[in-house]
């Protein structure tokens, strides 16, 4: 299982100098994360809760999608 990085720590990393295997470890920590943040989600949609919720949840799925560019990039 992926160590979980704290969301702010991935603000820390520098992805341009990681190999396949630390982008791969990244990109498990985060998917834990969301599957972790998804099972979390407020049931009013309307709360502010649930905006910071979607907030994060979003700013993860960005995460996933730039880490899946980088490791793309490093097959071409």
């Amino acid at each position: 299982m992926a160590e979980l990085l704290s969301f702010d720590a991935f603000a820390q990393l520098d992805f341009d100098k990681m190999d396949r295997a630390q982008l791969l470890h990244c990109l498990e920590a985060a998917r834990l994360q969301l599957r972790q943040l998804d099972a979390e989600e407020p049931a009013d949609m309307d709360s502010a809760a649930y905006d910071a919720w979607g907030d994060r949840h979003e700013a993860l799925e960005d995460l996933v999608e730039d880490l899946l560019d980088y490791l793309d990039n490093l097959s071409n």
